[in-house]
């Protein structure tokens, strides 16, 4: 069943960082006018970069997870068989 899954998790892992991706920018516009500010950027203040990595962060966990289980419940569904531990 591993085999199996291993293209739909793939394809889904691609699904859920495209997702993450827009839901940032959009969550990102509503606190700040200015692109989100990146670790290497010289006059980025701590604050702020931390601000934007915990959003970043938070939200790629939670797609990705969500995606994740939803494309765990389809295969189940069309295969019969759980594809990962129980519990």
């Amino acid at each position: 069943m591993k085999l199996l899954f291993a293209p739909v998790r793939m394809l889904s892992g691609i699904l859920a960082g495209i997702t993450g991706k827009k839901l940032f920018a959009r969550l990102w516009a509503i606190v700040d006018d200015a692109e989100p500010p990146k670790p290497e950027q010289r006059g980025t203040t701590w604050p702020k970069l931390i601000a934007a990595l915990l959003l970043e962060g938070a939200i790629f966990r939670v797609v990705r997870g969500a995606t994740d289980h939803a494309a765990r419940r389809g295969f189940a569904h069309v295969t019969g068989s759980w594809p990962g531990k129980k519990r």
